[in-house]
């Protein structure tokens, strides 16, 4: 697999630590830089102004952080705008570009250079007599899908993937079309990344989402951050991050690695802060745990709250407990049970560090947690999201303001497409609704999750994989299997921006559809359309492109999936190209189908749109005891064996996703590089390592079998010992199709089994 770099490299890898505020100039400066690099130095900037704003702006493509609620003005980040800028190059991919570059050679290129090249400009299909892409038209690239579609003898014999990148409106588009043709085969980004949450979430409060937003932020007395790189990942977060220090606010983060944000930062719309270069600290304490030992430490946390509450009754909100939630009694033995030696071993925390969290906790009257994907990607992420929910619970942390569960979605739109209807798993009360309003008999069976289609393609039982935004081929797990399990399909569809890796791991046809961006105009015949967005804290708002778009042969999401869907179903009695003509006609489908989106068409037009209803919220629990409910799971197994280390993939800084800006890391000091591997320096000891050091990554799979990477380069760096880490997408091939977590079905991509020895 190509690296995914910069193909010409030829600057020397460095290691500086990194010491200075997280945001501020050194943002600034790469914002500029970028810009220069990408050609947007004018149109960037006036993009930039247009985004997150309620009144005719665009929602960020990058992460899910809710907008400010006092209507910030300047409510961006460093790798949204980079994103942003990203989308708008003014690069082409065109017809002369394929005509020029087969696929076998392209597949030569790193993943930085096929992106860089710029947008896609129009249906391209591919041809095995030439090994290129070819031009093909519109009406032509939907009949080739919709026959192809109807030729299957199974339904379940198509797969139909998001990113996460769509809007709601084409999300309800999609799911209807899979569900009117027959499957639940909805796999989607969640499925790698906070699947756990959602399962969780669900069975201890009967909801799939957190319970917070951003007012909760502003108003709590203690925060703990759980596993989240919010510098690079969530970069708004640092604003409620420095405004809830100034004002006095508790802020531990609980990550192997201490990142940026859990350090210092500058806001750069802070202009007094900026000009006088004064950073605000974002932490009062900060835990450095062994990979996988979150649960542990929570437990501990909530073993000392209990030990407390002995002395002093008010440590536990016993009123809370009798009155709303049920399990507290066998919750309470599993917290005595646990000895400390045991949580110290679990966690990699002392009992003394952990008790000092546990006094942070106790003295703030209102607590959140928040967490992201260093807690979900493992075997256990489903139990260790229940023990952050038994800790919120043992104080009442619930349906008060400033307290409560608050995951951090990592892109645009994740959580609304669950909202809207990918899901592989449907609840039966949706499908009644969605079987009345929109007049389809939809199927009941569970179909296939990520891993279950990447299985079901690699065994020929998925012949048409069809993917909605994203680079599937480079973001799941088991590189070289999903590859394989592509190449078997009899089509592969791609709806795209930009050419990716998942253009050239394709299936014996292949077709590559581009779409608009976010930040393009969508003309349709009712006029300039908006589509709408959830962010991660469950507010529904509308984002309204401003560019021309790259070319004017690209198709939006919406009319996208119409097209297909009506080669498919030539006689279905959905009306897709009504719903098409204005997105308001497929919001008010989706009003009487979503539950919470009641009167969906007038209030999302509300400043800052509406914040969908959540009964947990309002302490009415959808579980069969009709309370919140506690959770009694041992503790995980550790069973390292002697050699071995725990690892965890992750993004670099200059990095979303798998589109990767280039090879530097600034918040953890690294140029020019990304085939790389964190070590603690005993670790590094004990295997004769020196610093920059060339490596072989070898890891072992439930099933005995075994990946490597070569040649990869040690960085000592502060990481408890035992663990190491290093990025994705490129150490994906390291995680086995078989290594997913039995309790959410993820990829394991955080826990890891590696050995690492010198090369040659």
């Amino acid at each position: 697999m190509a690296v995914s770099s910069r193909a010409d490299r030829a600057d020397e890898p460095e290691f500086h630590p990194y010491h200075h505020p997280a945001a501020g100039w050194g943002a600034a400066k790469s914002v500029t830089q970028f810009l220069l690099r990408e050609g947007e130095p004018i149109a960037g900037p006036h993009a930039i102004m247009k985004m997150n704003h309620e009144n005719g702006g665009f929602d960020c493509p990058g992460c899910a952080w809710p907008d400010d609620r006092k209507g910030l003005r300047l409510d961006i980040c460093e790798n949204g705008i980079k994103h942003v800028a990203w989308e708008m190059t003014h690069k082409r991919v065109d017809r002369e570009f394929f005509a020029a570059h087969t696929v076998a050679e392209l597949a030569r290129w790193s993943d930085f250079d096929l992106e860089d090249q710029g947008r896609l400009t129009e249906p391209m299909s591919y041809d095995p007599d030439t090994d290129r892409y070819v031009p093909i038209g519109w009406p032509e690239a939907f009949e080739l899908i919709g026959r192809t579609l109807r030729g299957l003898d199974d339904p379940g014999a198509a797969a139909y993937y998001t990113s996460g990148r769509l809007g709601n409106e084409a999300t309800f588009l999609y799911q209807l079309m899979a569900r009117e043709l027959g499957t639940n085969n909805l796999p989607d980004c969640s499925n790698m990344c906070h699947e756990a949450s959602g399962r969780a979430l669900q069975a201890a409060l009967g909801t799939g989402k957190g319970t917070v937003d951003l007012v909760d932020w502003e108003a709590t007395d203690a925060l703990f951050i759980f596993g989240v790189n919010a510098a690079s990942n969530a970069p708004r977060m640092l604003t409620s991050l420095v405004e809830a220090h100034q004002r006095g606010a508790q802020i531990v983060h609980v990550n192997p690695l201490v990142e940026a944000a859990a350090r210092r930062a500058i806001i750069p719309h802070d202009l007094t802060r900026m000009a006088t270069f004064h950073a605000t600290a974002t932490s009062t304490l900060n835990l450095q745990p062994r990979i996988g030992g979150d649960m542990a430490l929570v437990r501990g946390i909530a073993k000392a709250v209990l030990e407390e509450s002995n002395s002093n009754p008010k440590a536990v909100d016993a009123e809370f407990i009798a009155r709303y939630t049920a399990g507290f009694e066998d919750y309470r033995a599993v917290c005595e049970a646990a000895a400390w030696a045991e949580i110290e071993q679990h966690s990699g925390v002392s009992a003394a560090d952990i008790r000092k969290a546990a006094r942070i906790y106790c003295d703030a009257d209102r607590s959140i947690i928040s967490w992201c994907l260093g807690v979900t990607q493992h075997e256990h992420g489903v139990d260790t999201v229940r023990e952050i929910v038994n800790l919120l619970l043992l104080r009442g942390n619930l349906g008060r303001e400033g307290a409560g569960p608050s995951p951090v979605r990592g892109h645009s739109n994740v959580q609304g497409n669950r909202t809207c209807g990918i899901d592989h798993r449907p609840a039966p009360e949706f499908l009644d609704r969605l079987a009345r309003v929109c007049g389809i008999d939809p199927p009941r069976a569970h179909g296939l999750d990520t891993v279950g289609t990447i299985d079901a393609m690699h065994a020929g039982s998925v012949r048409v994989f069809v993917g909605m935004g994203g680079n599937f081929a480079l973001a799941a797990p088991d590189t070289a299997y999903t590859f394989d399990a592509l190449r078997k399909c009899d089509l592969t569809v791609q709806v795209s921006t930009k050419l990716n890796r998942s253009h050239l791991v394709h299936g014996r046809r292949a077709v590559i559809l581009p779409c608009l961006g976010r930040t393009e105009r969508d003309e349709q015949r009712g006029g300039l359309q908006q589509t709408s967005v959830e962010d991660s804290m469950s507010m529904v708002h509308l984002s309204k492109g401003m560019k021309k778009p790259a070319s004017p042969r690209l198709l939006s999401e919406p009319a996208i999936i119409a097209g297909i869907a009506r080669a498919a179903l030539p006689h279905s009695a959905t009306p897709w190209e009504h719903y098409v003509e204005d997105y308001d006609r497929i919001r008010d489908t989706m009003a009487q189908v979503l539950d919470g989106f009641e009167d969906f068409n007038r209030r999302v037009r509300l400043p800052l749109g509406f914040r969908i209803r959540q009964p947990a919220r309002e302490l009415v629990f959808r579980t069969p005891t009709g309370r919140a409910e506690f959770s009694a799971a041992p503790l995980p197994e550790i069973s390292r064996e002697t050699g071995t280390l725990t690892l965890a993939t992750m993004r670099s800084h200059d990095q979303w996703n798998t589109t990767i800006y280039s090879d530097n890391d600034r918040y953890r000091g690294v140029r020019n590089l990304r085939t790389l591997i964190f070590m603690n320096a005993d670790d590094m000891r004990e295997r004769g390592l020196s610093q920059f050091d060339r490596v072989d990554i070898t890891s072992t799979a439930r099933d005995g079998s075994t990946r490597s990477v070569h040649d990869y380069t040690v960085i000592g760096y502060d990481i408890p010992s035992g663990c190491a880490a290093g990025y994705m997408p490129e150490l994906n091939v390291l995680c086995a199709i078989g290594d997913y977590s039995t309790q959410s079905d993820q990829p394991i991509m955080k826990n890891l089994t590696v050995t690492v020895r010198r090369c040659g």
